[in-house]
C-alpha cells in the first residue's frame, strides 16, 4: 500500500492561501534609508491587488522604543527574526533601493534559499548579478 506524500509546511501554507483566496503576498526588503521608496512601492503593489509587508520600524530615526542601547540591540534581533518570518510568508520579495547592505544581502540569500522569487527596483545591485 502506498501512502501519500506528506506536505511540507510551505506547501500547506501555499495550499491554504489558495483555498482562502488570499492575494499574492509581497515582502519589501532593503535599507531603511529607502523608507519613502518602500512606501511608494507599497502603494503601487497594494493598488495592483497584492498584500504587502515591509519593515515597520526605522531604527535610524530616533524613537523612545529604541533609545536605550540595550533595548535597541534586543529589538534589532527581534525585528530581524520578524522580517525573516515575513519572507517565509511571502510569495515574492521586492528589494527596494540602489544599495544593498549586509542585512539586505542576508535577506536576499534567505529568500532565494527558500525559493522565493526576488525582484529589484535597481537590478544592477543584485548580488548574483541576475536581473
Amino acid at each position: 500500500m502506498s501512502y501519500p506524500e506528506l506536505l511540507t509546511p510551505e506547501e500547506k501554507l501555499a495550499a491554504a492561501k489558495q483555498r482562502l483566496g488570499i492575494p499574492r503576498i509581497v515582502v519589501i526588503c532593503g535599507s531603511t534609508r529607502f523608507m519613502a521608496e518602500m512606501a511608494d512601492a507599497d502603494s503601487e503593489l497594494t493598488w495592483a491587488g497584492h498584500i504587502v509587508v515591509k519593515p515597520g520600524c526605522n531604527m535610524k530615526t530616533p524613537h523612545p522604543l529604541w533609545a536605550d542601547p540595550a533595548d535597541a540591540e534586543a529589538g534589532k534581533a527581534r525585528l530581524d527574526a520578524l522580517h525573516r518570518a515575513k519572507i517565509r510568508l511571502a510569495d515574492e520579495v521586492l528589494i527596494v533601493g540602489n544599495y544593498i547592505g549586509d542585512s539586505t544581502r542576508a535577506e536576499i540569500a534567505y529568500a532565494r534559499e527558500l525559493g522565493r522569487p526576488v525582484r529589484f527596483t535597481h537590478p544592477d545591485v543584485d548580488p548574483e548579478g541576475a536581473a
